[in-house]
């Protein structure tokens, strides 16, 4: 009879015991798939793969970067703001010289921030983007010092900005205005440059508050020059460097492509705004000077004696003379350090 009182106590014991045991096995059980379930609960919600870590130099990869405290978490870069205009580099009327020992290696040196003719500010984005264009041929004198004072000139300006050099094949009369009429379709090409500075190779700004940026109406930012007394050399005079945007030049259909030798694109250019109801503007006398690189005038390039009579044409034939009717061939383009060559064919008059 003991032995079956003692073998019963054993029994109930152990049944609490496994009840015990049970009741432990379950919230085990409970605790690791709640513990799951919040796993899945964050990787569906995307919680975990929006965090990033700083990364700092020298670690090899993000393994080694575990953050201490949530403080090193972004979630992502601060974005670039626009350049401050004006900008904050500008240093105004500059003192020019020009050096015969100048070479385009010390150009290059000196812009090393220049790739391809192209420049971006590194720490803003630019309020506008730039294609100088030059009509070119054997003035390369003349171009390493424009080259030398222009992309300083820009770059503190905060201008995103290239430099297209438009180059004439052959040695046939010269065509400034299909050259840069041929600068204006093929930089389209690489990129939708919201402004175009049509600049003579000669003529190098002194003030950089002269800015290279275009206005609301097409820009003259010639002046005055050394060579006529800082004075405007006539009133209606619309040449040497100016400023239009993409739409104002497309607008008057670009320059006229009639124009061999010196003398009356410019003007023509002038009629052409003007019958579009556009009016010229121009920065004060005192920022927009010149320093012209005096030279004698190029063979092939003598006056045009026809100028006047085409001038009176213009205002009949503009919609027939223009980008619309450009023709050449282009024989190169080479993306130096500090310019694009574009090197054409235009034709003959």
């Amino acid at each position: 009879m003991r032995l079956c009182m003692a073998v019963f106590k054993f029994f109930r014991k152990g049944k609490y015991l496994l009840l015990i045991l049970l009741a432990l096995s379950v919230l085990a059980w409970i605790a690791t798939s709640g513990s799951d379930t919040v796993q899945d609960a964050l990787r569906s919600s995307g919680t975990q793969s929006n965090v990033q870590y700083i990364v700092h130099r020298g670690e090899k990869n993000s393994k080694d970067a575990m953050p201490h405290d949530s403080s090193h978490r972004v979630t992502s870069s601060s974005p670039r703001q626009h350049c401050t205009q004006p900008s904050p580099l500008l240093q105004g009327a500059l003192k020019l010289s020009f050096h015969p020992s100048l070479t385009l290696k010390e150009v290059e040196r000196e812009n090393s921030k220049v790739v391809e003719g192209q420049y971006h500010p590194v720490d803003c984005i630019a309020q506008q983007s730039v294609a100088i264009l030059i009509p070119h041929r054997s003035r390369e004198k003349h171009l390493r010092y424009l080259l030398h004072y222009l992309h300083p000139f820009l770059q503190r300006q905060q201008l995103h900005y290239a430099i297209y050099v438009i180059h004439q094949a052959g040695n046939l009369t010269f065509n400034r205005a299909k050259l840069l009429n041929v600068g204006y379709l093929e930089a389209l090409k690489d990129y939708s440059w919201g402004c175009f500075i049509f600049h003579d190779v000669d003529l190098v700004p002194e003030n950089d508050n002269n800015l290279y940026m275009c206005e609301q109406q097409p820009k003259h930012l010639v002046v005055g020059r050394n060579a006529t007394g800082y004075k405007l050399r006539y009133k209606g005079y619309f040449g040497g460097v100016t400023a239009m945007t993409k739409e104002q030049f497309f607008k008057v259909n670009g320059f006229s492509n009639v124009y061999w030798g010196w003398g009356g694109e410019d003007d023509d250019l002038r009629i052409r705004v003007e019958l579009q109801k556009m009016k010229i503007v121009r920065p004060p006398p005192e920022v927009a000077r010149y320093t012209m690189v005096f030279h004698k005038r190029d063979s092939g390039n003598e006056v045009n004696k026809d100028r006047m009579r085409l001038l009176g044409q213009t205002p009949r034939v503009w919609r027939q003379d223009g980008l619309n009717t450009c023709s050449y061939k282009m024989l190169s383009v080479e993306k130096s350090k500090l310019y694009i060559n574009i090197t054409v064919d235009i034709g003959k008059p």
